[in-house]
């Protein structure tokens, strides 16, 4: 007992004389914990904006982003539309050109709907919307200059690497190469014809005569089968098949930089948050299993769940930027995981 209560004054005595470097070590732990029996390949980055308290765990390694990329694309045009090299008032004219494969509601309404460029970047964020996405990311010119610009501004490890169906046709040359010189148009159609999505009746026109072939192709069930699997394997592994690469360390920094006001003007940062504060996704992921505000942007693929957002806790903000590549076993467990997680850093952060 003499030993035992040595011990216990050891203790208490260094996180008197050290608490900041215990609060670290605690908040460090808390990440370890929740990550060491992940069902993946996961890092994560933690910061309260209040105190500035900040753990991480894998937090500077690659992820691919899936849809997490578009915190990026955001960010651009806001900046661009400050400097008015964008409108956002501007009104667009959806053609079936347009259309992309994927997450999103423009695909589902009638050719000529006339949305404002604000009304792009809105979807693009609260239903991850690719047609919208694809409108976005070419205004503010197209995925290199989006890795130039992040480059120039301090983000390094942040990159654009293609348009929404680039990999989508890549994905679908793995079948036939004859596939590998496909239009953004014929991709999306070929991704239709795959899923039995009725969306493909309205592109019927494309593949008469000799391209009639290609629907029988993707539509194979032994085709369909390795696509998903291709899928799965190739957009977490291989870099070519990535939306863009991140570290959760300088998605937490973009997120405050935009929580703070500094990522651009007072009124294009409050319209960014109140557009990752609409998010319609991921209500299994940060938001799961707490009562408070979350300002989020998901990113979802066979085996990528990734969320970063900000919770709105009673002690302050909390940026959290969580990526899980090459997710293993129930996907809705992944997600639960990333819920519980939000859930701890509140006890955490809140009851001290």
């Amino acid at each position: 007992m003499r030993h035992l209560a040595v011990a216990s004054f050891v203790l208490v005595l260094a996180l008197v004389t050290n608490p900041a470097a215990a609060q670290e070590r605690s908040l460090q732990s808390v990440l370890e914990a929740e990550l060491a029996g992940f069902p993946g390949h996961a890092g994560v980055q933690v910061t309260h904006l209040t105190t500035g308290e900040e753990a991480g765990v894998r937090a500077d390694q690659d992820f691919s982003t899936a849809s997490v990329i578009k915190l990026t694309f955001m960010v651009r045009a806001y900046q661009m539309a400050d400097r008015k090299e964008l409108d956002l008032d501007e009104r667009l004219t959806l053609t079936r050109a347009h259309l992309r494969h994927g997450t999103g509601v423009f695909q589902y309404h009638d050719a000529g709907l006339q949305p404002t460029l604000r009304d792009a970047i809105t979807e693009m964020i609260i239903t991850s919307d690719n047609t919208a996405t694809d409108i976005v990311l070419m205004k503010i010119g197209g995925p290199a200059a989006v890795t130039k610009w992040l480059t120039e501004s301090g983000y390094p490890r942040l990159a654009s690497y293609g348009r929404p169906h680039d990999y989508r046709r890549d994905l679908l040359a793995l079948i036939d190469p004859a596939f590998a010189a496909l239009t953004a148009e014929e991709t999306s159609a070929l991704m239709y014809a795959s899923d039995r999505n009725p969306l493909f009746d309205r592109y019927a026109d494309l593949f008469t005569g000799p391209r009639a072939k290609w629907i029988d192709v993707v539509r194979d069930p032994a085709n369909r089968q390795r696509l998903a699997r291709e899928r799965d394997q190739r957009t977490s592994l291989d870099r070519k098949f990535w939306l863009g690469s991140m570290t959760p360390q300088d998605t937490a920094r973009l997120l405050e930089s935009i929580e703070r006001g500094t990522a651009a003007s007072t009124a294009s940062c409050e319209a960014m948050i109140l557009a990752l504060r609409r998010q319609q996704l991921g209500a299994r992921r940060l938001p799961h299993f707490i009562d408070l505000p979350v300002g989020h942007k998901t990113g979802d693929g066979g085996t990528i769940a990734n969320d970063a957002g900000v919770i709105y806790a009673r002690s302050g903000p909390i940026v959290v930027a969580f990526f899980a590549n090459s997710v293993t076993g129930s996907y809705a467990e992944a997600e639960d995981r990333i819920g519980r997680l939000g859930q701890k850093l509140v006890d955490y952060f809140d009851r001290r």
